[in-house]
């Protein structure tokens, strides 16, 4: 995993909260006001799956993480106040499914992400 510093971001945190399935760890690296949007095969560009809030983002990440898979920080950069990274994820059944975010920060949180993710068919 390559990283630069910046921003006080924590990729740290990101890591051990990816890796180990800590959804409170990894909603620590949001902002309160964080906006997120996902595109996916289901959720595509023109209309992608928006959620706003730490409360919003709780949700989706208490659901991804609870979920039978293995989850791995591929990459992580940050430069200035930005963040990018990816995440490689595989379940027991051997589906994968690759995430690619980046992600505006303040103060060393995150506040605006786009998540764009791919699953095997």
């Amino acid at each position: 995993m390559g990283t630069a510093a910046g921003a006080g971001f924590d990729t740290e945190a990101l890591r051990r909260g990816i890796e180990g399935e800590d959804t409170t760890a990894l909603l620590s690296l949001y902002a309160d006001d964080a906006e997120i949007r996902v595109v996916d095969r289901n959720t595509q560009p023109s209309h992608p799956k928006v959620l706003h809030g730490r409360d919003q983002i709780s949700e989706m990440l208490s659901d991804v993480y609870s979920r039978d898979m293995t989850h791995h920080l591929d990459q992580c950069v940050v430069q200035g106040d930005h963040v990018a990274f990816t995440e490689s994820c595989e379940y027991p059944d051997g589906v994968r499914v690759l995430a690619s975010s980046m992600a505006s920060l303040r103060n060393g949180r995150i506040t605006e992400q786009v998540l764009v993710q791919a699953w095997d068919e």
